[in-house]
This record gives structure tokens, sequence and C-alpha cells, in this order.
């Protein structure tokens, strides 16, 4: 991000209020822009060539031509490393990647391999993604990352399995009933393999912990509008990094529960319909944009739930860090995405 580039005067961190979660909604819909995934390398060159040139003091005010440079850098760059994330990992093309996984998912009438291909390509990109925008001080190694791969894949297969065998023995539900909730058994794996998906990724964090810094002037408890260039690390926090992993499997969570739960509930009642049901060529179309237009607006309302980067009390962490706070005995960390 552009704490990486060269310059002692930083830019606000969003052009948006980020101690209100509308303002981290609006800054989090600017990250997940799929039109910064059509950025050339000569257009993210010339954004952190802009950006070095107002930290450098050759830049005096802030224009749209630099916060559109800034949105480009965030949407591009890794904040621990400085380093490009994997186009088709980035948050900007979340929305586009995971359509058709999810449309896959959740397809009515799925056998067991369609339910097991899905389920394992769903777990795929989600391991990919949470390596690549994961907090990069505590990395895993390969061994442990093909081991959290396999059990998040044994997870939400044996759940969308167990799921799929078991509604259709509720017998005292009426057909409708059971008909909704095999709807749903795609969102109870998801939900429960892509949260500890998050934690078996992240262990490593967990075990060892992730840097803090001290706070900066102006921060409460959240995400600085104006952070200064990025101090010295204080050290390693397992509880910062328990607090780090923990919200962003919520986050996960709430971001799939619209997109796994609104589209087939809504098709299933669009289905009844003589419209459609004169017209099954259309299930697909109509399922796909369903889950597009939920995806566009579930996911920054998920990731503006909580800061990317967040300040606690030092006094919340280990005691080694007690009295090394910052600004109102505060320390900060990146949370990842």
């Amino acid at each position: 991000m552009t704490s990486s580039l060269p310059g002692n005067r930083e830019l606000p961190a969003s052009q948006y209020n980020l101690s209100t979660y509308w303002g981290r909604v609006r800054h989090s819909a600017d990250l997940s822009d799929p039109r910064t995934l059509f950025t050339s390398q000569a257009a993210l060159e010339h954004a952190k060539q802009l950006v070095s040139s107002y930290k450098q003091g050759k830049i005096k005010d802030i224009t749209p031509e630099l916060w559109k440079a800034k949105k480009i850098i965030d949407s591009t760059l890794h904040p621990d490393t400085g380093e490009p994330v994997f186009l088709p990992f980035r948050m900007s093309s979340f929305v586009l990647c995971n359509l058709v996984v999810t449309a896959g998912m959740l397809t009515p009438g799925l056998g067991t391999l369609g339910t097991l291909g899905w389920q394992i390509t769903n777990q795929s990109l989600n391991v990919c993604i949470n390596s690549a925008n994961a907090n990069k001080s505590s990395p895993l190694s390969t061994s442990t990352l093909i081991q959290s791969y396999l059990l998040a894949v044994g997870a939400s297969c044996s759940v969308a399995l167990g799921l799929n065998a078991l509604v259709p023995r509720l017998k005292r539900l009426s057909p409708a009933a059971r008909t909704t909730l095999g709807r749903l058994v795609p969102f109870a794996a998801v939900a429960s393999a892509g949260a500890l998906n998050v934690f078996l990724m992240r262990g490593e964090e967990m075990r060892r912990g992730i840097d803090v810094f001290p706070a900066a002037a102006g921060d409460s408890g959240i995400e600085a509008n104006t952070p200064p260039s990025a101090p010295p690390s204080l050290g390693k926090s397992k509880i910062a990094a328990r607090l780090a992993v923990s919200e962003t499997a919520l986050s996960r969570v709430m971001n799939a529960t619209p997109i796994m739960v609104l589209p087939p509930l809504i098709l299933v009642r669009l289905q009844r319909t003589e419209w459609l049901r004169q017209r099954p060529r259309m299930v697909l179309p109509v399922n796909l944009g369903l889950i597009l237009a939920t995806s566009i607006f579930a996911l920054p309302l998920a990731l503006g739930v909580f800061p990317q980067r967040q300040a606690i009390s030092a006094k919340k962490l280990e005691e080694e860090f007690w009295d090394k706070g910052g600004e109102g005995g505060m320390v900060e960390f990146n949370r990842g995405i």
C-alpha cells in the first residue's frame, strides 16, 4: 500500500471516515472495485510515482487524481509487502471469481460428485485468497498450507454431503420446506468451512503472533485516517493475532450469508412462477444475476464491519506491550482481509 512508497508525508488512509461503519463500507467498495483489475503496469507505476511525489512534498494538495492513484495502489498492493497481490486473488476480483463457483454450488439437484467438485473448488479458491491477503509477518510453511487446505476441504465436503443426506429424511417437514432446506445446504457448508479455512490458513499467525506498532496520534481504537510513516514493530502479539483472525473469519461468514442464502431462496420462489416454469433455460441466467447482484453489495458491507488496520489498548495485549503503546496507550496491527 502507500506506506511502502518513499517519502515522509503519508496520505490519509482513506478519503472516507474510517471511524464509522459506513465510511469503511465505502472504502471497502473502492478496494473491491472490479474496474481496478484493468489497471496496466504503466498505470500502476504512474499511480506509485504520483503518491511518492505527494509523500516527498513535490505535490502540495490532495487532488481527485491523487485519490484515484491511492485507490489503485490499495486495491493492488499488499499492505505488508508492498508487492502486487496475484490478480485473481485480489479483493477487486473476489466477486467475479466467486460468481461461477457460487453458482455451481447453488445449482439445484447437484449429485454427490457435483457437490464434492464445487466444494473442493470453493475451498481451493478460499485458500488462495486467504493466503494472498493474510498478514505476512508470520508466513505459513508449505506443509502447513497443504494440511490446512486438506482439512478445510474435508470439513466442507463432510458438512455438504452429511446435510444432503439428512434433509430428505426429515419426513415431518413439507416437501416445500425440505426443498428450501436443501437449497441452504451449500450455505452451511461454506459458512462453517470458510471460517475454519481462515483459522487453518492463518494458524501460524496465532501460534507465533503478528507485528504490532505504536498507534499514531489521532487513533482512537480504530483505524485512523491520517497515519504516519510506519514505525518499527514493537514485537509479535499472539492476542492481536487471535483477534485479527477471529474478526476475519467472522467477516467471511457475514459475506457468505447473504450470497448463499438470498439467491437460492429467491430462486425457489421464482421457480414456482409460471414465467420461469415456461422458460427453464432461464434458471441459470437468473441464478447468476441474483448471485452477482447480491455479491456486489454484500462484499463491502462485510469487509467494512472491522477496520483492516486496527488499534487497541496495549493493556489488552501481552504484558510486554503494556508500556509501549503510542498515542493514548494504543497499539495497532494489520488485521488482513
